[in-house]
């Protein structure tokens, strides 16, 4: 499923979104990451002993809520996508994604740098997309 040309301006210019994964037992687990939108997949890096992560190994369905969030509740908009990810671990892809993350966030080499050796990069293909305020 390919995102609007509209949603996936939204998705790429907003900064944090959520992440919802679950255990092979459907144990919820939400955490906020930055992320960025690359070849139509959000695409975001982790550690990989990460809590996320184990639960992508046992289940690879995902959701995602990028939204701007404002007191004019009249003008609130949102994306949630629903999508299976992949664990990106090493090589040509690793590398090119994460050079996205850090054009996009200057201070993540520094502060949280993405290494072959200990992070993964997941990217999230969406399946279904729904989206509100557009």
């Amino acid at each position: 499923m390919r995102l609007t040309k509209t949603v996936a301006e939204f998705v790429r210019r907003e900064r944090v979104c959520r992440v919802a994964t679950a255990d092979a037992r459907g144990r919820p687990h939400v955490v906020p990451v930055c992320h960025v939108l690359l070849d139509g997949r959000i695409c975001f890096g982790s550690g990989k002993a990460a809590g996320k992560v184990r639960n992508l190994e046992a289940n690879p369905r995902v959701a995602v809520a990028v939204d701007a969030y404002t007191d004019a509740w009249s003008h609130l908009r949102g994306v949630m996508v629903q999508g299976t990810a992949a664990l990106v671990r090493r090589g040509p892809r690793f590398r090119r994604i994460r050079k996205a993350l850090y054009a996009k966030f200057p201070q993540y080499p520094t502060d949280a740098a993405l290494g072959e050796s200990d992070s993964v990069i997941v990217e999230v293909t969406p399946t279904h997309v729904y989206h509100w305020g557009f």
